[in-house]
């Protein structure tokens, strides 16, 4: 897997910083957002370093399709299978670390 060793979610991956895993295989992670904006806040990011989601979709869709369907588990699990699933790409759409991550929001019925 590619590594950017100045990146947070690399190092959380590599287990140099401490995370609350929600699950994890061969190419991707899931772990728990340390400042939650739903009952359940998962972010689920892939092992190898993309940026963005358009990075990411550009060089391994179906690694994107397998992020989607680990969401998909993860609000099974938490919420009858209703989730909210969040990408900010770019510093102006909100992003703060730069390694692809979708943001899983479920558990409670939000709000629009």
């Amino acid at each position: 897997m590619s590594k950017d060793n100045d990146c947070l979610f690399c190092r959380i991956i590599a287990g140099e910083i401490p995370s609350e895993k929600v699950y994890e295989d061969d190419t991707t992670y899931a772990f728990k957002d340390i400042n939650p904006k739903a009952k359940v806040h998962v972010l689920v990011v892939p092992k190898k370093h993309h940026p963005n989601v358009a990075a990411l979709a550009k060089e391994d869709a179906g690694q994107l399709a397998h992020m989607v369907q680990v969401a998909q588990s993860i609000a099974d699990e938490a919420f009858h299978g209703e989730y909210r699933l969040v990408f900010n790409t770019g510093k102006d759409a909100g992003q703060t670390v730069f390694h692809v991550h979708a943001h899983v929001l479920t558990g409670e019925v939000l709000d629009e």
